[in-house]
């Protein structure tokens, strides 16, 4: 279990987006206010987490995992959210993975005793202050990437400038031409495994890298491209081990981001005949909540190469709920959220259902044409499909529920996230930290 109490017991202020408050509110105790999202009860926009989808989402994965025989440290960046971070450890999750040291300080602040940098540890305050957890809490398992002679002298100096009584573990980062980090070539990255193994200050602990930049235009080609990236980690991992360069009990080998983790999966099955187990790691971060766009469509073609993903298996938790703030045409609706609410840097929102509040019916489905066509910062343009019963019947005080693509960039958008079941009633919250 994670240190969460100091978020449960903060005081929320008038002001605290998603809420209507006029008075201060200690944030554990939100339930006990009664609110309903589709009653009005809350501010709008107000971003929402199902609770249901939440747990079934989990529980997949570690169904998923175990039947790959990998290990889950969930990218943490997705969410930056402790309260999911807990949730997630506490389902098996063998630690968490981030992105900048700043996430890695606020994670292991809550308690988080292992954590993967899928990044390298470049500035000389950044890595003194991971050192410098590394000394204070002899429980903190840390390790980082590296891809360069340049990158592991630095980290070795200033480790054996530290004073840390134990070696700093890190990963070959393996890349591919026109990528981003990574050695370019395997005698690179075997150059740089030695480099590791004969610092003292310094351990290799196993080979890493990222698939997910391997998108073009021409899917059968991305896959092939992949397999044989997934192919490249575990033959470079052979090679290392074949020399001895690897000196903890294990050996860590990681990929899968969470587009193609279920290729990363079966591929590391494929890691035989090394000197010591092989701890195989996927990092994928936005099945927690799926989607309704991007990663959607990544896990329906998932489905199509993968007898273990079943259609439906994962499902959309997160939710922006907004008000019809003005009719100004026939079939048009302006929305009472933006940019600064909901992702749009993949796909634009997707309009998924509309409610009065008052009214005794359920939420309605809107129909397939209906299309959030563009954003400013605090307006969505809701078009109507012409001729649609709706160009009638949506009504300004109306509420209107979007789903999104790639979660990510909206969590940053808010501090406070609302948890509601499945008849939208709020039974907490939690929080982020971008």
């Amino acid at each position: 279990m994670l240190n969460l109490t100091s978020l449960e017991q903060q005081t929320l202020l008038p002001g605290t987006k998603g809420l209507a408050l006029t008075q201060a509110l200690r944030q554990a105790d939100i339930a006990d206010q009664n609110w309903n999202v589709l009653n009005a009860d809350t501010s709008f926009p107000v971003a929402v987490l199902k609770q249901s989808a939440l747990q079934h989402n989990a529980d997949w994965m570690k169904q998923f995992c175990a039947s790959m025989q990998v290990v889950l440290a969930p990218h943490g960046k997705t969410t930056m959210c402790p309260q999911l971070f807990d949730m997630q450890l506490e389902n098996g999750a063998w630690g968490m993975t981030l992105a900048s040291v700043n996430q890695c300080l606020i994670t292991h602040r809550f308690g988080v005793k292992r954590i993967l940098l899928a990044n390298q540890l470049i500035c000389r305050s950044d890595t003194q202050a991971i050192l410098q957890l590394m000394r204070q809490d002899p429980a903190f398992e840390f390790f980082a990437l590296t891809d360069s002679i340049d990158g592991v002298d630095r980290l070795a100096e200033q480790v054996k400038a530290s004073g840390l009584q134990r070696p700093l573990p890190l990963l070959v980062e393996l890349g591919f031409a026109g990528g981003r980090t990574g050695c370019r070539s395997m005698a690179d990255a075997l150059n740089i495994a030695r480099a590791i193994h004969r610092s003292p200050y310094l351990q290799c602990a196993g080979i890493e890298g990222y698939e997910g930049l391997l998108v073009g235009k021409h899917r059968e080609q991305d896959l092939m491209a992949v397999r044989a990236f997934i192919q490249d980690l575990i033959t470079l991992t052979h090679d290392a081990d074949q020399e001895g360069l690897f000196e903890a009990e294990s050996i860590l080998l990681s990929a899968g981001g969470s587009a193609y983790f279920d290729l990363v999966g079966r591929g590391f099955e494929h890691h035989a005949g090394l000197s010591r187990p092989v701890m195989s790691i996927l990092r994928s971060g936005c099945y927690i909540t799926h989607d309704h766009g991007f990663y959607h469509h990544l896990l329906a073609e998932m489905q199509t190469r993968e007898s273990s993903v079943k259609e439906g298996n994962l499902r959309p938790a997160l939710e922006v709920w907004s008000m019809v703030q003005s009719r100004p045409e026939p079939d048009l609706a302006i929305l009472t959220m933006g940019k600064r609410d909901a992702s749009y840097d993949i796909d634009l929102p997707f309009p998924l259902i509309s409610h009065r509040p008052g009214a005794d019916s359920k939420p309605i489905a809107l129909t397939a044409g209906c299309k959030i066509e563009k954003m400013n910062d605090q307006h969505a343009y809701l078009r109507l499909p012409k001729e649609s019963a709706l160009c009638d019947s949506l009504q300004v005080g109306d509420l209107v529920a979007c789903g999104i693509s790639h979660p990510c960039t909206t969590f940053d958008k808010w501090p406070l996230i609302l948890v509601v079941d499945d008849d939208y009633q709020v039974v907490s919250a939690v929080n982020t930290f971008f």
